[in-house]
């Protein structure tokens, strides 16, 4: 039994693996259909969650399981003070495997000490979200054929964006990739995320003009400005507009540059963009269901 709480919890082999079995779940997705029959899995969400829910959720069924799911803390005993450790023994008894969203870093590290079944973190506050990044390498896979010799721009709440840091963590494992880092100075990356890219020497660079660096990219991940991150309402009024994405902005792009976005989005990409085939972040949207397939399969050790 294994946990996966960070993205560096797996090999870029294991990666690799889990990728694979994406691609071969979108070409022959009936081999998959009933391989998870009489599994369930639990889906403890203890923060709002449109996307990553469902996509675990569907990922499930899509497999012949069955989910038992908590979409809210209100809902379950948690708003009756228990634990999150009691919490984990407790769904540990119904379900085979748990995914868990939760508001406070380190809570699903926290119930994977506690738990008799696999834990996957599927967000815990500005931390982790291992599972969007596999979607991310996934859909880089199917938009540009390659993790390796690419610049990335990363735009947007650098300092809270979860997404961020495990995109980060995850690909300067690759040779040949550049971050270019664009965010007001009060969002930018901060020090230990870098750490990973000082010690790999891989080569970034920080910006505040986004229009600057466009001419360079590759890929272009955008981010929300969240405002559940914030403690003081007007630093969040000043700052959640401070880059959008246009068509203008996107006139001196690469031609294949692909434009990716963990959603939800607010205002920080222009529907406008939608129409302009290098916007790949709703197929990313679909590809997180058939990496989440993937990763539950190996965590249950169940073949095709």
């Amino acid at each position: 039994m294994r946990h996966i709480i960070s993205i560096t919890d797996l090999s870029l082999d294991e990666i690799a693996r889990l990728i694979d079995t994406a691609r071969d779940i979108i070409e022959h997705p009936l081999k998959y259909r009933d391989l998870c029959r009489y599994k369930k899995l639990a889906t403890l969400f203890f923060e709002p969650s449109t996307r990553t829910r469902l996509s675990f959720e569907a990922a499930m069924y899509e497999l012949g399981g069955q989910v038992l799911a908590v979409s809210e803390a209100a809902s379950s005993s948690v708003a009756k003070g228990e634990s999150v450790a009691d919490t984990i023994r407790t769904v540990s008894c119904y379900a085979d495997i748990i995914a868990m969203r939760h508001p406070k870093e380190g809570a699903p590290t926290v119930a994977s000490f506690h738990a008799s079944v696999p834990v996957i973190n599927a967000g815990d506050g500005g931390h982790n979200h291992p599972t969007q990044t596999l979607t991310d390498l996934l859909t880089i896979m199917q938009e540009k054929g390659r993790l390796d010799h690419l610049t990335v721009g990363l735009c947007g709440d650098l300092k809270f964006g979860r997404t961020v840091h495990s995109l980060i963590s995850a690909m300067c494992r690759y040779p040949g990739v550049r971050f270019v880092l664009v965010s007001p100075e009060e969002l930018k990356v901060p020090s230990y995320v870098k750490i990973p890219l000082k010690q790999g020497q891989v080569p970034y660079s920080q910006t505040t003009d986004l229009r600057s660096v466009m001419p360079e990219l590759d890929i272009l991940y955008m981010t929300r400005v969240q405002r559940e991150r914030f403690f003081n309402e007007d630093d969040y009024i000043r700052l959640r507009d401070s880059y959008i994405l246009t068509p203008e902005k996107l006139e001196n792009a690469k031609p294949d540059l692909t434009i990716m976005h963990p959603l939800p989005r607010v205002n920080e990409i222009s529907v406008a963009v939608d129409q302009d085939p290098r916007a790949a972040y709703f197929r990313q949207v679909r590809y997180g269901k058939y990496i989440r397939m993937a990763l539950i399969l190996m965590l249950l050790e169940v073949q095709a």
